[in-house]
């Protein structure tokens, strides 16, 4: 098994989860950010809020720094999964 191969997802029911999972939690940040990062943009039409606004930009920001964490971590997965003799592969 190679990191980030597209084709790891179909390799088993238990990949298969662990892809849908993940799916979902990249889905939820990635809209979550961007929810954030508008919201944020709205309230830097005022002074008075300002300040918030750039706090929501900052957790926008970290959001958008899970989504390779969030794949990463799929990658770990599915090695908990397989073999790890499988890394070598090509």
């Amino acid at each position: 098994m190679t990191f980030f191969n597209p084709e790891n997802h179909s390799r088993s029911a238990a990949h298969r989860k662990i892809y849908a999972y993940c799916e979902l939690a990249y889905t939820a940040v990635d809209f979550s950010a961007a929810a954030l990062f508008v919201i944020g943009s709205i309230l830097f039409f005022s002074e008075a809020t300002t300040y918030l606004g750039t706090w929501l930009f900052l957790i926008g920001s970290v959001l958008f720094g899970m989504r390779p964490t969030i794949k990463l971590i799929r990658e770990i997965a599915y090695l908990r999964v397989g073999n790890y003799q499988d890394i070598t592969e090509t």
